[in-house]
């Protein structure tokens, strides 16, 4: 009687906890009925879709709205950033207080396990900064194209750091993007809404965000396996960088004298944004946990193609055809390679083992 509610505490314990038990989460999604399945599924991957197109545009508020007219980028990340320790912190203690109410890891600072952590939150403050400018000085129709190239920097790292080759499928796939990107910023210039800083900073955001996948898995260990503890140490640490930086970029004087400064709205949209960059790392374990990696990532495919479009008719922007054409092959690109590589990893699985060869050759 009590094992499907076990088993679906367990799912929520792993989303919670970074932990990975595939065996006991099949199990718990045969026992289910399908219709409760499809209405789960359903209600996961739309709260990852509100969630994240959400964060995007309130992000695109805040770091370049005319109403606001505040220039302080590396604030507004900082301010998350702050948000998300507290919130981390918060959560930690009331589990700590209710332990039968919800499951979350005990967070203390250790300064030896943050110094361990910094490499990484260097490249993750690179990553969330470059993001934040990249939206700052491109439009929001054009931000998915302008930070594509994360999937080519992944093949082209696990080479140059990893030794790993890629095939000609993949490669391909890669080219489309490449392809996709080049004819994205070409109509951009061509219909005088380029920005070269924004798109620079698109590239580097897209680097960063594959270093900070490669350094992840590194630092991992560190944190005992736990996302929520490494996310705890990384928002921490990047806290702690940030405030020279506001120092020297002037930030902290151009804030001292935003009209805005006492304005609850402001300081509520401030937070929600805080609040959005806490949850979109919840809703993306979450949906993988429900769905599949796979279907995760062709989830977030469609997810930058309806953002695409209503950022086109919120903004009431008129694009050309090659226009969308980018914007296809950028996400046909990323789709197909993302299809590739899930049907090599299924082909090397379901390859017999040279072992096993030798068995079957013998009659064994």
């Amino acid at each position: 009687m009590n094992r499907a509610p076990l088993k679906r505490s367990r799912i929520l314990h792993m989303a919670l906890m970074g932990a990975s038990d595939p065996l006991g989460e099949a199990e718990a999604i045969k026992e289910k009925p399908f219709l409760l399945r499809a209405l789960q599924i359903t209600l996961v991957v739309s709260l990852y879709w509100v969630t994240s197109i959400s964060m995007v545009f309130l992000n695109k508020y805040l770091l370049d709205s005319p109403s606001l007219q505040l220039d302080t980028p590396i604030f507004v990340t900082f301010y998350q950033c702050l948000v998300t320790t507290l919130l981390c912190k918060s959560l930690s203690t009331l589990a700590a207080f209710c332990p039968g109410a919800m499951d979350f890891p005990t967070l203390r600072l250790d300064l030896r396990v943050a110094r361990s952590v910094l490499p990484l939150s260097v490249v993750f403050i690179g990553m969330i900064t470059f993001n934040n400018l990249c939206l700052k000085y491109v439009g929001v129709a054009f931000y998915n194209v302008g930070r594509s190239l994360t999937t080519v920097f992944n093949v082209l790292l696990s080479y140059l750091l990893l030794k790993q080759t890629t095939s000609f499928y993949a490669l391909l796939t890669c080219g489309i993007i490449i392809g996709g990107f080049w004819l994205g910023v070409d109509q951009e210039g061509a219909e005088g809404t380029l920005s070269w800083t924004g798109t620079l900073f698109g590239v580097l955001a897209s680097l960063c965000v594959s270093l900070n996948a490669i350094y992840t898995k590194k630092v991992l260990p560190a944190v005992d396996g736990s996302i929520w503890r490494l996310t705890f140490y990384n928002n921490v640490n990047a806290c702690v960088l940030f405030l020279p930086l506001l120092l020297l970029l002037g930030e902290l004087q151009t804030l001292l004298n935003f009209s805005q400064l006492g304005s609850a709205h402001f300081w509520g949209m401030m937070t929600l944004g805080g609040l959005f960059g806490f949850a979109i790392g919840y809703v993306t374990g979450l949906q993988i946990k429900f769905t599949s990696p796979l279907t995760h990532n062709v989830s977030g495919t469609a997810k930058a193609c309806a953002q695409t479009v209503l950022a086109v008719l919120y903004y009431e922007e008129t694009k050309s055809f090659l226009w969308w054409t980018s914007n296809m092959m950028v996400l046909g690109g990323s789709s197909a390679y993302t299809w590739v590589r899930g049907w090599e990893m299924k082909k090397i699985q379901e390859e017999p083992s040279p072992k096993e060869d030798e068995k079957s050759s013998m009659g064994v």
